[in-house]
């Protein structure tokens, strides 16, 4: 695969942590840090943080993703929000399946194609995360479960829809465990998701969508994971809290691409 025929991707997933002023601040620690890059860096922020974020950030290299989008235009659904009110914002992402999601609010692969495709109407670019639990890597069906998650989780989307998603591959047991895979797995795990979108749609397809690697990506790490010929950039958890640990990652991925 030819890493030219795709861009990098560094975003960072700050799950429930930052308030408001916390968030401007960690945004111009990022801006004040950022070289001139082609690698796409995005911030997925809390809801209550969206419009200081997209605020903070606009007109900047920087873009602003959600960390979750409901697949209803509205209703009787508490405490979610729609692609429609995320694009009335003017957020650009939305990060979708995230195993947390899956794990504590029963998120499945057929919701997240429902919140894929709600997503897509809106003109929000979808990052569809995909992973396996521990037991399930050492049973070793971590394809047969990565194909299942993205074959029901992409189902119905048209070829041009999936060249234009962004893919994060998450082993479930390295998300804030400390645990990360090794630069082979994740490659071998990337490869795997990558065959599966040439089945469904075919190589050009699949050397156009970008495959990122999650679990436990840091400062220390990063550079070996992202000169693997799949993996094309990183959904960083916590080393996104850090403005020196998140641009040494996009460093890395700068200096590789």
């Amino acid at each position: 695969m030819n890493k030219a025929t795709r861009k990098a991707v560094i975003a960072g997933n700050w799950k429930m942590n930052n308030n408001r002023p916390q968030t401007k601040a960690l945004i111009a620690e990022l801006l004040a840090g950022l070289k001139t890059s082609a690698v796409d860096v995005i911030v997925g922020v809390p809801f209550t943080n969206l419009e200081t974020a997209l605020q903070a950030a606009a007109g900047t290299p920087v873009k602003v993703s959600a960390q979750n989008v409901h697949f209803a235009e509205s209703g009787a659904y508490t405490g979610e929000i729609s692609a429609a009110q995320l694009k009335e914002l003017g957020v650009p992402y939305a990060i979708i399946g995230h195993s947390e999601r899956r794990q504590y609010f029963g998120e499945t692969d057929q919701t997240v194609n429902l919140r894929t495709k709600a997503a897509l109407s809106a003109g929000i670019i979808p990052i569809v995360c995909v992973g396996e639990y521990l037991q399930e890597r050492q049973d070793d069906i971590t394809g047969e479960v990565l194909s299942r998650q993205l074959k029901l989780g992409l189902k119905g989307l048209t070829a041009d829809e999936v060249a234009g998603l962004i893919i994060a591959y998450e082993p479930v047991w390295a998300i804030g465990t400390g645990e990360t895979a090794t630069a082979e797995q994740a490659q071998e795990a990337c490869k795997l998701i990558r065959d599966v979108i040439v089945g469904l749609h075919g190589k050009a397809t699949a050397d156009s969508v970008v495959i990122q690697y999650g679990g436990s990506m840091n400062a220390k790490n990063a550079r070996e994971l992202l000169s693997k010929p799949d993996v094309d950039g990183g959904l960083i958890g916590g080393a996104s809290l850090k403005s020196a640990d998140f641009l040494s990652i996009i460093n890395d991925a700068n200096d590789l691409y």
